[in-house]
Order: structure tokens, then C-alpha cells, then sequence
């Protein structure tokens, strides 16, 4: 049992705890309650006490008053008497409970029915505490607080939420953000461990070149325009975006979240930004004298957070990453190259043909490259 919820054994007048009001009111001022009690007297009674502390409040003479005016007013807080006409105050909390947007807004039960099975009822309908009459001024009033500070934590902990799910997703696909908080500790952690992931390295040809013929904010929304455009597509293909590096950038598939087709979701990402690309630039005459190299290699690598605990960078090492980037390199203007890996996943499902062989530091042999055309039509 809570503080809040310990007996108070005083029945002190409210102006014994005025000195209390001043600071209350500064605090509980933009929290709305909703009373709703058919007895006039009782309803006006607790109105009256928490104006005084600074609450907005609201009233309703029965249940089915009251849910019409919840819904109108979305209030912090519901401070209910059970026995009342037209609906009684547990249907209204159960009718409220559906309701997405009410799912956590406090309901205190007031009452002075001594029936243990209507308490249980209210409780088992969603209420979140129970209010014996007579009640005590001052432990009503700390129930409310109590109340409204629960509310209060557990919608900073909903915003914090809302503000890491969007943070993520602008960097991971939304079920792979969702994979990432599964198992924060192990997937947040330092270190690594070696895995089959595809590598995707994408630049933009030309871009130094057109960085010196315009403006900075040009060359700024110009490259924004672009990767807004092919970004995307890596995303769609469940991939997460490595780093921005300049006027490329690199993007891995298969992790933290392990799919057997993800050199098939690479390489569809890669033509997909290819097209995008080539649609983009034919609409915007300043970008017409740029193009996009891809590639994209697969295999065993070491995965994991390099950095501190401050700072982390969650990427790939190894020789994958570094085959993905010269194939990039080695690839023309608007051109997708993959490797012997990647090509075995899909060279069912793609127009392709061998085509050069490309030295790769790291590598003993030559790397052989494959040119990827286009999906096949199925």
C-alpha cells in the first residue's frame, strides 16, 4: 500500500492545510477532473474542495451524462459514485475502459455501498481505487494527487516512448526498431558478434562536382531531396541505415533482425533506388548530370556497437562491408554490382550477367561481380 493510500486519522477543515493550496495550485492547475455523483449536495461538495486546490473541474448528475462529458473533455482524472440513474458508475467505467483514449486515465470509485461484490465489481470494470462515504477531505484529496501523479509518469513514459519510436525509425524499419527494444541490453550493449548480413553501399555520381557549381543550400536540399526519394526503399526492404557518409550511403540487411531473403531485399532495395533515382532526376533538371552506383555483398561479419556508452555506432566490420563499397566504386553511373554471395540468392529471380572481377583489400582472390539488371516478372 502507497503513502497516499495509509489512513489518515483527522478530519482537519481544508483551510487547516491552506498554506498547501499556494503550491498546489501552481502544480495540479492544468489537470481537468470529471465528478459525476447524482446526489446534488456531495457532487457540489467535492466541486467546491478541489477548485480550491486549483483543479478544473467538470460534473455530471449520472453515468451516462458523465461518459458523454468524458469523451467531450478528455479529463486527467474520474471521480465516480456507483448507484445512479440512467448508468450506474460501473458500467460507465467499463463503457469508458473500451475506448483507447481512456485506457489510463485514473477512475476513483466513491461510494458509500458496503456490498463487497460492488467493489470488486468496480474494480474488475477498470476503476483504480475505492473511495468509502464519508470520506476523509484530505485523504480524498491525496488519492487524487497520488492519482494524478501516476497519470502524469506514465504519460512522460508514453512520450519518451513516442520520441524513441520515431528517433528509431528514422534510422530502421518500424519491426526492426521493434526488435531493437525486445532486448535493449544485448542489442545496446558494446561489443559485437559475427553474423551472415548484406551490405549495401549506394553514392551519388558527380556530386562533388556539382558541390562547386551551386550554392550550399543548394547542394544541401538537393542532396536531402535525394535521399528522401531512395532512402525509403531501404527501409521498406527491412534494412537499417548504417551511416550518411557525404553523398553516400551505407545500409545493412539482416540485422538485428535475421531474414533468409535479405540479399533478395538488398538487391530489390538497390534496383528500387536505381529507378527512384533515374524518375528524379529526369523531373529536376539541376540533378541531371548525376546518377547512382550500388553495391551489395553478403556473408559472415562482425556486428555490434563500437564507441562508449555515451556514443555508439551500430554497424558491420569486416571484409562485407568492404567488398559492398568497391563494388560500389567499380560500378558505372546507374549500375548495381553484387557479389558471388549475393548473386547465389538471387539469380532465379533478376536479369543479370557476370561482369568484372575487382580487387578487394582483405581478400586474397579476385572478387567477381555480377551486374543486376532488373527483377524478373513473375
Amino acid at each position: 500500500m502507497c503513502a497516499c493510500q495509509k489512513a489518515f486519522g483527522i478530519n482537519a477543515a481544508i483551510e487547516y492545510i491552506s498554506e498547501a493550496v499556494m503550491t498546489e495550485q501552481r502544480t495540479t492547475k492544468s489537470h481537468k477532473i470529471l465528478v459525476v455523483d447524482d446526489t446534488d449536495s456531495m457532487r457540489v461538495s467535492i466541486v467546491r474542495q478541489l477548485k480550491v486546490y486549483g483543479f478544473d473541474v467538470i460534473s455530471a448528475e449520472h453515468g451516462l451524462d458523465g461518459l458523454r462529458l468524458a469523451r467531450q473533455e478528455k479529463p486527467d482524472l474520474i471521480l465516480s459514485d456507483i448507484m445512479m440513474p440512467e448508468m450506474d458508475g460501473i458500467e460507465m467505467t467499463s463503457t469508458l475502459r473500451t475506448y483507447p483514449e481512456f485506457e489510463s486515465i485514473p477512475i476513483l470509485v466513491l461510494t458509500a455501498l458496503p456490498d463487497l461484490k460492488k467493489k470488486v465489481a468496480a474494480f474488475e470494470a477498470g476503476a483504480d481505487d475505492f473511495i468509502p462515504k464519508p470520506y476523509d477531505d484530505i485523504e480524498l484529496l491525496a488519492r487524487v494527487r497520488s492519482h494524478l501523479r501516476l497519470k502524469d509518469m506514465r504519460d512522460k513514459l508514453r512520450e519518451s516512448n513516442a520520441l524513441l519510436d520515431k528517433v528509431l525509425t528514422q534510422y530502421v524499419a518500424a519491426d526492426v526498431a521493434r526488435e531493437i527494444l525486445k532486448d535493449p541490453e544485448h542489442n545496446l550493449q558494446l561489443g559485437g558478434e559475427s553474423c551472415i548480413v548484406s551490405v549495401l553501399f549506394a553514392d551519388i555520381c558527380g556530386f562533388t562536382d556539382f558541390a562547386t557549381q551551386h550554392a550550399p543550400a543548394d547542394v544541401l536540399a538537393s542532396l536531402n531531396t535525394i535521399y528522401k526519394q531512395i532512402v525509403p526503399f531501404i527501409f521498406d526492404a527491412g534494412g537499417t541505415v548504417d551511416k550518411f557518409l557525404g553523398d553516400a550511403v551505407m545500409a545493412n540487411f539482416g540485422i538485428p533482425k535475421r531474414h533468409v531473403q535479405d540479399p533478395v531485399h538488398a538487391v530489390r532495395a538497390g534496383c528500387n533506388m536505381l529507378e527512384a533515382f533515374a524518375a528524379l532526376r529526369s523531373d529536376n533538371p539541376m540533378l541531371a548530370g548525376l546518377d547512382l552506383s550500388v553495391g551489395i555483398a553478403t556473408g559472415q561479419a562482425v556486428v555490434g556497437n563500437v564507441g562508449t556508452e555515451r556514443l555508439k555506432d551500430y554497424t558491420v566490420i569486416g571484409n562485407v562491408p568492404n567488398t559492398a563499397k568497391r563494388l560500389e566504386e567499380s560500378a558505372a553511373r546507374g549500375e548495381l554490382l553484387v557479389d558471388t554471395a549475393t548473386f547465389e540468392f538471387v539469380r532465379s529471380q533478376v536479369n543479370a550477367e557476370q561482369a568484372y572481377q575487382i580487387e578487394v583489400v582483405g581478400e586474397q582472390d579476385l572478387v567477381q561481380a555480377y551486374r543486376i539488371h532488373s527483377f524478373i516478372d513473375v
